[in-house]
């Protein structure tokens, strides 16, 4: 090969060289540019309610207020956007992770007997189940309604306001679902310690987050309220998580909350002055996020909203 061949070989070469790396330039930007801004202009995380004993459960209502327990004092108080926080219900049966179902009902993980119930609108208490083979639950941390029924993650954790000889009578730390007769199954049973729940609205998917696991996982829900197809979602456990109108998973993990994306790829870390127990969207318009977090909650204004 004569030198002008080898020249002009050489110079084809670091062309192509430097049309691919602008390519991949173009796509690189292109990626960061696609990817929306999840966090409204300006916003900043605004501390909502202080000096509770211990925040959880925060469940929306139609309007778009906010339950949240503090299990410590057996209290439930409401966020309303522009409005400070409010006592509405003392001697909540210890309650925990919350939810409200298609009637209104304020449906609750209550720990003080480990039972699943809800509150009516006069406040009064209704147990929906109270044991399963014969002994009584771990205590019902989180749940997720669907249109045949609930779910409800039951890990185990000693409570200052049990009996001091209480033991776990559950063989497993497991997951339950019970239909509208009130008939309950366990329908997980090889978890480390299951926690946060959510899933899709339709009731055809189920998310479930193995804390101790350190592993969220999806499934596909049966009309019976079996659980098939099981699949790694997301490669982090979780106390509680939400979901957004795009389709993205906020969790609470790690001492932060962590953003990912419908397919389970991290997006972004909010950062909490308190390590965040968990999350949801409420406000008029659900484009507020909101925060329990130890003894206190907190509010983020989003670009994005709430699907509930």
């Amino acid at each position: 090969m004569d030198f002008i061949k080898l020249l002009n070989l050489t110079i084809n070469i670091i062309s192509m060289k430097k049309l691919n790396l602008s390519l991949l330039l173009s796509v690189a930007i292109i990626s960061v540019y696609a990817q929306p801004v999840l966090i409204a202009p300006g916003a900043e995380i605004v501390r909502a309610g202080t000096g509770y004993g211990f925040t959880e459960g925060p469940a929306v209502d139609k309007d778009g207020k906010i339950y949240f327990s503090d299990q410590i004092n057996d209290r439930i108080y409401i966020w309303e956007e522009g409005k400070e926080c409010s006592l509405w219900l003392e001697g909540t049966y210890r309650a925990n992770g919350m939810m409200f179902d298609k009637r209104g009902r304020l449906v609750a993980c209550t720990e003080l007997k480990n039972e699943l119930g809800y509150f009516d609108k006069n406040k009064k208490y209704h147990v929906i189940a109270g044991g399963y083979n014969g002994k009584l639950l771990n205590g019902p941390n989180d749940l997720w309604i669907t249109p045949n029924g609930y779910y409800f993650t039951d890990p185990y954790w000693q409570r200052d306001f049990w009996p001091k000889d209480r033991v776990e009578e559950q063989d497993v730390k497991g997951v339950y679902f019970v239909n509208k007769k009130g008939e309950i199954k366990r329908v997980i049973d090889d978890f480390r310690l299951p926690n946060g729940i959510f899933g899709s609205l339709d009731g055809k998917i189920l998310f479930v987050a193995d804390m101790m696991g350190r592993k969220t996982w999806k499934y596909t829900i049966q009309p019976n309220g079996d659980l098939t197809d099981k699949t790694p979602f997301i490669e982090s456990g979780s106390d509680g998580m939400t979901v957004d109108n795009l389709g993205n998973f906020y969790i609470t993990a790690r001492g932060r909350i962590q953003v990912y994306s419908p397919e389970g790829e991290f997006i972004q870390d909010i950062n909490v002055p308190e390590s965040p127990t968990n999350v949801t969207f409420g406000g008029k318009n659900r484009d507020i996020l909101f925060i329990t977090a130890w003894t206190s909650v907190y509010t983020l204004k989003m670009n994005v909203k709430g699907i509930l």
